[in-house]
């Protein structure tokens, strides 16, 4: 009962509708837009990352092009507002300040784009080589990435008014995370607790609780549970969301405070999945893009954005 409650506060706290206290029928009489449950994104697109925010606004990269397409969740109609530089646009995450942080994958970059207008505000190359710069995740101070190729974070450390740095810092993982043969750190999240980073391990299936600041990652005790192919990461409250893109499920997992041992609850699956790679809510619901790995791409492929309700 305990993880059904902090799961509904979370609903309530993100639509606004928790200290409400209207009947029902009032409440239905209010006049809202029917929000589609799915909707498409343009023909040969490669999704990958999805951000959300401020309000209904859906921002979503191409791991082809590196394009930016952003969409109103209320029709789920959109238009192209970064064209991208030819390499791949994976996780994204949006601030409060319209600013959209996008991984760079193969490229070994990050950019920082203007929501409103689309412009690159910043670029950085983090890693020359072999490099998979793979999500990314805000925290008060700054945006840390994740590398499935080589065994570091990128941070990207806030100045004043959270001015952006010249350059990226780089933080080794150590301790109990060891890089094996395939995609390693992928999807990132802060701890319940925001003392720590969450991050998932692909390949093996196990999820860490990593120091922001030594980069020291400790295994969090799930049980015998795996969390193999596990992409993209969302927290709300103590609740951690993991999509397992080739699964076609998302694991819900109530954690402690500290994250330092969690237990999945619940396994979300939908006839509509095709390989879905990341989450993000807003209000009742959870939004995928289906990035459909299994289908080799072309410039017709269509491909689409499902929503789901929190449980």
């Amino acid at each position: 009962m305990l993880v059904g409650a902090s799961a509904a506060t979370a609903a309530e706290a993100m639509s606004g509708t928790g200290a409400s206290t209207a009947p029902a029928s009032a409440a239905a009489s209010v006049s809202e837009p029917a929000y589609p449950t799915e909707f498409s994104l343009p023909d040969g697109f490669q999704p990958e990352g999805i951000a959300i925010g401020p309000g209904p606004a859906a921002y979503f990269g191409s791991r082809g092009t590196g394009a930016i397409y952003r969409a109103d969740l209320r029709t789920g109609q959109g238009e192209i507002i970064n064209p991208g530089p030819g390499t791949p646009s994976l996780g994204l995450k949006v601030d409060a300040r319209g600013r959209l942080f996008v991984a760079g994958g193969t490229g070994g970059n990050a950019r920082v784009i203007d929501t409103r207008s689309g412009e690159v505000l910043a670029s950085y190359q983090l890693a020359t080589g072999t490099s998979f710069v793979n999500d990314v995740v805000l925290t008060r101070d700054a945006a840390y990435f994740t590398d499935s190729a080589n065994p570091v974070l990128y941070k990207l450390p806030f100045g004043r008014g959270g001015a952006l740095p010249d350059e990226a810092v780089k933080v080794p993982l150590s301790g109990d995370i060891v890089y094996t043969t395939g995609n390693n750190a992928n999807g990132i999240a802060p701890t319940p607790d925001h003392k720590a980073l969450l991050v998932v391990q692909s390949n093996t299936g196990k999820l860490f609780r990593v120091n922001p600041s030594t980069g020291s990652a400790t295994l969090v005790d799930i049980g015998t549970e795996s969390l193999v192919n596990g992409d993209g990461l969302l927290l709300e409250g103590r609740i951690l969301y993991v999509v397992q893109n080739r699964l076609n499920t998302v694991t819900s997992l109530y954690l402690d405070g500290d994250a330092t041992s969690g237990k999945v609850v619940r396994k979300l699956v939908d006839g509509r999945f095709d390989v879905p790679t990341t989450i993000a809510a807003f209000r009742d619901r959870l939004y995928l893009p289906n990035a459909r790995f299994t289908t080799t791409p072309t410039p017709t492929t269509s491909y689409n954005v499902v929503a789901i309700k929190r449980h």
